[in-house]
């Protein structure tokens, strides 16, 4: 039985104000294209399919289309509801839809029931465990101990039926200790949402979501598969994939990746402005994509972000790394400030924040400034 394993589409987020549903528009078609290429019995989608709990009516569109694509390819569709989503919400109307090959989960009630599939093989069960909090699991079981996220889950799967002769499957977004974060994830401060790995021992594949890189954390098989595009720029280096999960008999499971090639990549450039603009440096590049530009130059250039929008019309964020923006001092007080001028105190000022002096015309400038400043206050 073969399964792809999705997570974290974060339908109709945007980045540093770029709305991104026209790339997610693109990835999902190459995602039902590659549905075409490998024929799965079934997807998996591991949470936050949207990126707000009350989604704008363009994202509820698009992934409306998409379900659309796995009804028409007579494809079974499971899916969990994540912190980003409301599970209310995402849960609307699901009795009624799961007899379309779409099962979501449900709102947690105390009780999950496995959906049941079958091969040559035999029965291979699919566990739905949407995102979950501490405070959630103890109103169903309030005699239980449970004072800690891992408590929790752990909480949670001790009261499935499980039936370990049988290949089962866990749908999960949690964040699983060990497992390597980037600044696009809600992750609490202090690691106190961690969970344990070993709480998910007696699952054959644990389809995790929540955390936007792909990763197996300590088997191959207890696995984050990532998100389809890059949403921040601490994701440069991701290579974004689709997972593809193959069962044969009882232990014997086959991990593999699809690479995913967006509409547009992320792309990270720096140096001084004059070359960042020249023909000769951004002739190779694809000027289409997503930027991060840090210029070097020592000056500010006055109006680059829209200057440089012209070579690369999709910066996203510009940035300077310099003398001023490396000084990593802090502004200390003065013992006593009587023994100094105005433009003295300014210069050690500028100095401190800046790491550079006044330059001459800066000093004439401000000569003139404080001049002003005494005669009025006279």
């Amino acid at each position: 039985m073969k399964l792809l394993h999705l997570s974290d589409l974060h339908l109709g987020k945007s980045v540093h104000e770029f709305s991104m549903l026209e790339d997610q528009e693109y990835i999902l078609k190459v995602i039902l294209n590659i549905i075409d290429d490998e024929s799965p019995q079934a997807v998996l989608i591991s949470g936050d399919v949207f990126d707000r709990t009350v989604a704008p009516t363009e994202a509820l569109r698009l992934f409306d289309d998409f379900l659309d694509g796995f009804a028409r390819r007579s494809i079974e569709v499971f899916i969990i509801s994540g912190n980003h989503d409301s599970a209310d919400r995402l849960a609307f109307g699901s009795r009624l839809i799961d007899k379309s090959g779409v099962h979501i989960s449900r709102v947690y009630d105390g009780q999950i029931t496995p959906y049941v599939l079958s091969d040559e093989f035999g029965e291979l069960n699919v566990f739905l465990l949407p995102f979950l909090k501490p405070v959630q699991v103890k109103r169903f079981f309030p005699e239980a101990e449970i004072t800690t996220w891992t408590g929790a889950v752990r909480t949670v799967i001790d009261h499935l039926t499980i039936d370990d002769s049988n290949r089962n499957v866990l749908l999960a977004h949690q964040f699983v200790t060990g497992a390597t974060t980037c600044e696009s994830e809600e992750i609490n401060v202090g690691g106190a949402d961690n969970v344990d790995a070993e709480v998910f021992s007696q699952f054959d594949y644990v389809a995790l979501g929540h955390l936007h890189g792909a990763q197996n954390i300590g088997r191959q098989t207890l696995r984050y598969c990532g998100t389809p595009l890059k949403y921040s720029f601490s994701e440069v280096s991701h290579k974004k994939t689709v997972t593809v999960v193959e069962f044969a008999e009882k232990g014997v499971i086959a991990v593999r990746e699809i690479p995913l090639i967006p509409k547009r990549d992320m792309q990270e450039i720096r140096g001084k402005y004059l070359e960042i603009t020249s023909r000769d440096f951004y002739q190779n590049l694809n000027t289409d994509d997503y930027y991060h530009i840090t210029l070097t130059d020592e000056d500010d250039q006055p109006g680059a972000i829209g200057k440089l929008r012209v070579i690369y019309p999709n910066l996203m964020r510009l940035g300077y790394d310099n003398m001023r923006t490396r000084s990593e001092s802090s502004v200390t007080g003065i013992a006593d400030a009587s023994q100094y001028t105005p433009i003295q105190l300014f210069d050690m000022l500028y100095e401190e924040q800046n790491g550079q002096t006044l330059s001459d015309t800066q000093r004439v400038f401000l000569d003139d400034l404080i001049e002003q400043v005494w005669e009025g206050a006279k």
